[in-house]
């Protein structure tokens, strides 16, 4: 089993930038694909992100327009999402998740893809 611990949400007015961060531990980090989903109050988990056990390939949401970035440090069991171009319409709990039954696919855009998932970290983006 491993665990998923996610930092780095916070208050950030529109256009800011903010760099989540996801630790994991308990289990192999690089058997996992890793991924982001966001969840905004009174509304469905979207997903954001996925990232490839060796961090070679990506995958994203539409909505994401180039204005985030998913990365992974496997020596530090660690996924990040850097968010810019922070939008009001962007704050949710963000929230990774892992998933070791395959590599990187494009069903790893849906939440019953995994099976571990942190707690989430609260972005809110002012106007």
């Amino acid at each position: 089993q491993v665990q998923l611990v996610e930092s780095g949400g916070g208050l950030v007015q529109a256009g800011g930038s903010l760099r989540l961060s996801c630790a994991a531990s308990g289990r192999t980090f690089t058997n996992y694909v890793m991924a982001w989903f966001r969840q905004a109050p009174g509304k469905e988990r979207v997903f954001v992100a996925a990232i490839s056990r060796g961090g070679h390939a990506t995958y994203y949401g539409n909505f994401v327009e180039g204005r985030f970035a998913i990365s992974r440090d496997n020596t530090k069991n660690t996924v990040y999402l850097q968010l810019n171009s922070l939008k009001p319409g962007d704050t949710a709990v963000y929230s990774c998740a892992a998933d070791q039954t395959t590599d990187l696919r494009t069903d790893h855009a849906y939440d019953f893809r995994y099976d571990h998932w942190g707690q989430g970290t609260q972005v809110t983006v002012s106007s």
